[in-house]
């Protein structure tokens, strides 16, 4: 909308008045048009592998699949909440 604006007669500091932002960031929109596209991030844990060795050992705490997985403690939890895998204390 801003860059339509802009083509049909307006200025860079009158849209960065109406609009709040700075021309600067106006100019770097009218260079480039098009969104650059991220990489997605690979998970460094395979999901199935993981889930196998929680069912291979499940009594098993993070820090020792840490060292199976050659990762770190965090990785593990991260892996396991993203598998909704939670710990079950019994009362």
């Amino acid at each position: 909308m801003i860059l339509e604006k802009l083509n049909s007669g307006y200025s860079y500091r009158e849209l960065a008045a109406e609009y709040g932002i700075s021309r600067s960031t106006i100019q770097l929109w009218k260079k480039c048009i098009e969104r650059k596209p991220y990489p997605k991030r690979t998970n460094k844990i395979n999901d199935e592998l993981l889930r196998k060795d929680v069912e291979q050992f499940p009594d098993d705490f993070q820090r020792e699949r840490a060292v199976r997985f050659n990762c770190s403690q965090r990785a593990i939890g991260v892996a396991l909440k993203r598998l909704k895998i939670t710990q079950k204390k019994d009362s």
